[in-house]
């Protein structure tokens, strides 16, 4: 018997039907192996960046079952993904396993032929590889790490910064500025509606001058409105349109945002259950190769369904340097089928994939393009112009009918043919800024930077979107007030660090230690040292409570003081100059935000004030005097509520109740701070067999636990 060991149980069931009963077919699940999240055990930096792994919280069944299977087995074979991703996975699993000489396959669809090829033909393990993806994992774990613990002193804790998320946010926050800085100007469109008096056909003609002012718009129209009118020059061209390339993930992803509405993390993920259940090829890739028999499978589709005419075989330019020209372009695995996967999304990405690849390998399509001038009797009326446009030969968009457009048809007429005026009007309008990026459009931008690779451009969207740097409506990207903040902060004090010649550079080198023209800890070194130096440089820096001045017209409506800007959880605000001895607050708008309301009752601490104040999880009692008294004063029927009934151990004067913190809800003693006793999950009032302490509540497999963590009894799946 012989052991596969995949990524996916999608795929291991794809793979297993093809190899037979020879073959056992065990997905890891992803990554077994990974980086603690404490740095101080992550790297080790003077051995050389030597990488510490420990294995992934709930795998430990997984691997116990894999071990388990890889004992029985005369062969284990590694059959993850065939990219960098996947040759660190391949690597991970062997050590796990502990295989001296792990055999190694890889293919970029999941069909019969495919998979057993592969089988055929086994290799090792690439080091090179897996050395640029460990590179990509050590080099973001430092500049994260060592840059978000200096934001969290500076700026606001809990805030990051990441190597391509910094310049992706970057690239949203400059084009942010622009539209900040635009000053709008006026202008006039004229728009002239006709009949042409020959076909009895109505033609709308725009003005090319659009006047600056009201003035000389005006006079055109009067002008106009007072003269006879005819067709001008007529212009007739002939243009072909040729297909787009198959498709990669960048272009998948901006094609699925624009036409089906999908987010690039939704596209990757229907993307790739469509890949694991064998119906299209990998999904990340940056080439646009066609595989021999692929361009055979379109040559028999396209001579079926539209003629061998309208056939036209065509290889594309590698758009990136660095395209894996050994992988193909996204492509259907079987051309017979019109329609594949089991949802909607699923269907409708399928059919995308299909149609871009047929198309790319027909003719072109043959456009008619018309240009009509209209000619006022008056010369000081300028000419009008209409356009059109109409498909003659549909070509290559038979098999992509959605990337047509829409066709705008003139009536056939020649100069001097005359028009009827039925209209003339003028319209004030304002030049606009530039738009905002989309998904689409800030994808794109990423490519054409060189800024990360395009299987990370959808984590990139989904990290600065997660971490509330930036808000998605509908498919525009809005970057908010803490990202402005994080952002100028970062452009201020690290621009070398998140700029597009220092990330792309990077992605460069990282391609580079995967090709073997670069060595792992020589990249590494040279880029640490500088960059460790660089945040050293910057540990005396004022922390930025205050982000400036705000508007003189805003006063404090407390003390009718000056007023600055802050940056609180929720985002900007105005607060007083004299805090904490002033209060008083307004909105970023400038509206006056509710004080704490004074609730008659005296500080047991320090004597001031009781007040009832507005917080993240609702209203709550403390003291005026805040920061400088932080006493807080709990509601008892909500005490009541969170109060578990348990004793706590460590004291045995509190009761252990629910609270919250950072990281969300934990249960600790009601005589904090005197006792700091605290447990993760609810106690259920039962002490642990083994060790005397807690038990808390567990999960659906583990219903019941030991609250300490050194106890084996913690974690019952290691019991023997």
């Amino acid at each position: 018997m012989k052991l596969v060991i995949v990524e996916s149980p999608a795929k291991a069931k794809t793979i297993e039907k093809y190899l037979g009963k020879d073959y056992t077919v065990r997905a890891s699940v992803g990554h077994v192996r990974d980086l603690p999240k404490s740095n101080k055990k992550a790297i080790n930096i003077p051995a050389g960046f030597v990488p510490h792994y420990e294995i992934l919280p709930g795998k430990e069944k997984v691997i116990k079952d894999i071990k388990a299977l890889a004992k029985k087995s005369d062969d284990v074979i590694l059959a993850t993904d065939p990219d960098r991703e996947g040759e660190a996975i391949a690597h991970h699993v062997a050590a796990v396993l502990d295989l001296k000489k792990p055999k190694r396959i890889a293919f970029n669809e999941i069909t019969k032929d495919a998979v057993q090829e592969a089988i055929e033909h086994p290799r090792g393990i690439d080091e090179q590889l897996v050395a640029a993806q460990e590179a990509r994992r050590v080099l973001d774990r430092l500049f994260g790490y060592d840059l978000s613990g200096l934001i969290w002193k500076k700026v606001r804790y809990g805030l990051s910064a990441g190597r391509v998320q910094s310049p992706a946010l970057r690239i949203l926050m400059e084009r942010e500025r622009e539209i900040r800085a635009f000053i709008p100007e006026t202008y006039y469109t004229l728009t002239l509606d006709t009949t042409h008096t020959k076909s009895k056909s109505d033609i709308i003609f725009i003005c090319p001058e659009e006047p600056k002012t009201a003035a000389r718009a005006e006079e055109i129209v009067a002008k106009g409105k007072a003269s006879s009118w005819a067709i001008g020059e007529v212009k007739e061209s002939s243009q072909k349109r040729a297909p787009r390339p198959p498709f990669t993930t960048s272009t998948l992803q901006q094609t699925a945002s624009t036409r089906l509405g999908f987010p690039p993390s939704k596209t990757m993920g229907v993307a790739q259950k469509l890949y694991e259940a064998g119906y299209i090829t990998y999904m990340r890739t940056d080439s646009t190769n066609l595989s021999k028999e692929a361009m055979g499978g379109i040559a028999a589709h396209v001579s079926k369904t539209y003629g061998k005419e309208k056939l036209a075989p065509r290889a594309y330019a590698k758009k990136s340097k660095n395209a894996q020209e050994a992988h193909e372009a996204i492509r259907p695995s079987n051309f017979g089928l019109k329609s594949a996967g089991t949802s909607s999304d699923q269907k409708k990405l399928y059919e995308l994939i299909f149609a871009r690849a047929v198309a790319s390998q027909m003719i072109d399509a043959t456009m008619q393009k018309t240009r009509i001038s209209a000619k006022a009797s008056d010369t000081d009326v300028p000419d009008f112009i209409a356009n059109g446009s109409r498909v003659v030969a549909p070509g290559w968009l038979l098999a992509d009918p959605a990337a047509r457009g829409e066709d705008t048809e003139l009536p056939k007429g020649t100069e001097g043919d005359a028009l009827k005026i039925n209209s003339l009007e003028s319209e004030e309008k304002q030049t606009q800024p530039p738009s905002r990026y989309t998904e689409a459009g800030l994808v794109k931008e990423l490519e054409k930077r060189g800024i990360g690779r395009p299987s990370t451009y959808a984590a990139i969207i989904k990290t600065i979107i997660d971490r509330g740097y930036v808000e998605r409506e509908k498919r525009t990207l809005f970057p908010t007030d803490t990202g402005d903040v994080v952002s100028s902060f970062l452009e201020e004090h690290f621009t070398h660090y998140i700029s597009d010649d220092f990330t792309a550079h990077m992605e460069d080198e990282l391609d580079d230690i995967a090709s073997g023209d670069r060595t792992y800890k020589g990249t590494l070194e040279e880029f640490y040292g500088p960059f460790t130096k660089a945040v050293e440089g910057k540990s005396d820096i004022p922390k930025l409570t205050t982000l400036g001045d705000a508007d003189p017209k805003y006063t404090c409506p407390e003390c009718g003081g000056n007023m600055v800007i802050k940056l609180g959880k929720a985002g900007t605000f105005l607060s007083c100059a004299k805090f904490p001895d002033c209060t008083g607050a307004r909105t970023k708008d400038g509206e006056a935000m509710e004080g704490p309301k004074p609730i008659g009752k005296e500080c047991p601490k320090c004597g001031g004030e009781l007040v009832e104040r507005t917080g993240r999880f609702g209203t709550f009692i403390a003291c005026a005097n805040y920061p400088k008294c932080k006493y807080v004063e709990s509601d008892p029927e909500e005490e009541a509520k969170k109060n578990t009934g348990v004793k706590c151990p460590k004291c045995d004067k509190g009761d252990i109740i629910e609270r919250r913190g950072r990281f969300g809800p934990f249960f600790g003693c009601s005589n904090y701070p005197e006792c700091k006793y605290a447990m993760k999950a609810k106690p259920t009032g039962a002490k642990c067999p083994m060790c005397g302490e807690l038990m808390m509540e567990g999960t659906k497999t583990i219903p019941e636990r030991c609250s300490d963590k050194s106890c084996p009894n913690h974690n019952p799946h290691k019991l023997s």
